[in-house]
Order: structure tokens, then C-alpha cells, then sequence
């Protein structure tokens, strides 16, 4: 386990925990873990902006009624869908019959936050052992979808419309027999980290810091330290796929955990010396 820079170790609940989502989601993320007494910061190793092209959204809120299912991968998908929405009723845009699905309860809350009534919403139940796109499968993969019709919201990596994630989903919705389409409504960009950034990043090797981790992209964005591959490096990541990452990428400690925050708190506390 690492220790600060005067060789004691410092106890997790008194560690500072770097949250890396993208801005806007670790600023929630950060007030949050304050909230439970915890010294918590935002660094975000992902830039979110939307898409510089609109024209293939706009077509697919036109024909929205045409689908069974919309899928959106995030709640930054569900914030810049919904941006790009037609003006006029909200209601009168969201066909009844449309089932509005996501993989956690993050983006089931930006749903519902947008406007869309609960009873459209599917997502996997809170104590569900992941919220990912397995687990969203588990609840809906046995319903009747040959012939349907269903549209996956996403994002894409800067410069390269092909970048966009994992297609397991849609694997399995087309070995069901569905229709897929895909629409991408923003970009992920790699921050330009400040010198302060920089210097927080080398610091974070010896003061104890956890790191939070819920993108393996993001973890992708890190630059090496002097001290070399992050081997001093504590980490909590949110998926078994990002904790891969990360001890391929020469993490010392790597915790996995559930994305709730209970789960984050009892990781946290497990890195108690």
C-alpha cells in the first residue's frame, strides 16, 4: 500500500478521492462524497461535447415513433438527445409505445429527469450485481424483439465516428432478430491537463489519493508520472473491465465496485491500513 511523503499511512477515510468522470458528472460526484465527510476532488480525464453534426439526430427524433426501444449508454447521452429535441410538447414527442432503456440508475435519473414518465423507463434493479449492458439484457432480452426496431444513443471518440464502444448489445438485440441503428449525440475528447493538473496527477502516487475510475477511456488519458506506470496508484473502478485496465496499465491497488454510492463508500473504507 503507498504511503505519503512522510513515510505514515494515511487512512482511507482520510485519503483524498479523486473523481475522474467528465465534469459536469464529477462535480456531482465530489459534493456527494464531501457530504459523507470525505476529501474529495474533481479531475476529469474525459472532455464531453456535443456532436458538431445534427442533422442524423434531428431524422431520428422525426421518425422516433417508428422505434421499440431507445437505449441510451449514458446520462450524457440522455442530456444531448434531449437537447436536440424538436420544440413544442415534450409529451407529444415521446410515443407511448416507446420503451426508454438504460443500463443504470444514473441514466434511468437523467431519463426521468428529461421528462420521460417512469413507467417507459427499463433499467436494471438497483441491487443488481452491475449496471451495465449485461444486466439490462437480463431484464429485457426475453421479450419478443424480431421485427422491432431499436435505436442505441452513444458516443464517439474525437476524430473517429467508428470509436464507440461496445456493440454487445446490439449483438444481442440482432441475434433476437431486432433492427439496430446507432446515433451518436456527443464526443469524447482526452482533457488538456494544466501544469496544476500534472502535478496533482505525480502527488496523488505518494499523499495517499484513491482514484475513482468509471470509463477505461478515461483511464486511457492518464499521462505516466516520473515515478513510472502508476505503480504507487490506488484505484476504485466501477466495472471488473475498467479494473482490468487498470492492472494492465500497472496499477498497485485496484478495488472493484458496484457504481452506488454504498458500494463507493464500503471500497473506500476497505482501503483502510
Amino acid at each position: 500500500m503507498s504511503a505519503p511523503a512522510d513515510g505514515k499511512s494515511l487512512p482511507a477515510t482520510t485519503a483524498p478521492i479523486i473523481v475522474t468522470r467528465p465534469e459536469a458528472d464529477a462535480l456531482l460526484w465530489v459534493a456527494q462524497l464531501q457530504r459523507q465527510g470525505l476529501k474529495a476532488e474533481a479531475l476529469p480525464l474525459i472532455d464531453i461535447v456535443p456532436v458538431a453534426e445534427l442533422s442524423a439526430l434531428a431524422a431520428v427524433w422525426q421518425d422516433l415513433g417508428a422505434c421499440a426501444a431507445v437505449m441510451f449508454v449514458s446520462g450524457n447521452a440522455v442530456t444531448h438527445f434531449f437537447a436536440a429535441r424538436p420544440a413544442g410538447d415534450l409529451a407529444a414527442a415521446l410515443p407511448a409505445h416507446v420503451r426508454f432503456m438504460a443500463p443504470g440508475p444514473g441514466t434511468a435519473r437523467a431519463l426521468r429527469a428529461a421528462g420521460v414518465p417512469a413507467l417507459q423507463i427499463d433499467s436494471p434493479p438497483a441491487d443488481a450485481a452491475q449496471f451495465d449492458s449485461e444486466a439490462l439484457w437480463a431484464l429485457i432480452g426475453q421479450r419478443p424483439w424480431r421485427g422491432q426496431r431499436v435505436l442505441i444513443v452513444r458516443g464517439q471518440s474525437a476524430g473517429d465516428s467508428a470509436a464507440t464502444g461496445r456493440d454487445w448489445l446490439a449483438r444481442q438485440w440482432e441475434a433476437a432478430g431486432a433492427g439496430v441503428a446507432f446515433v451518436s449525440v456527443y464526443e469524447r475528447r482526452a482533457p488538456v491537463f494544466t501544469l496544476a493538473q500534472r502535478q496533482r496527477m505525480d502527488a496523488s502516487q505518494t499523499d495517499g489519493s484513491i482514484w475513482l475510475f468509471s470509463s477505461s477511456e478515461a483511464l486511457a488519458h492518464l499521462p505516466l508520472t516520473p515515478l513510472g506506470r502508476w505503480r504507487q496508484g490506488r484505484a476504485i473502478a466501477t466495472h471488473p473491465r475498467i479494473a482490468e485496465a487498470a492492472r494492465g496499465a500497472g496499477w498497485g491497488v485496484v478495488i472493484e465496485s458496484r457504481p452506488a454510492l454504498a458500494d463507493i463508500l464500503a471500497s473506500i473504507e476497505s482501503l483502510h491500513p
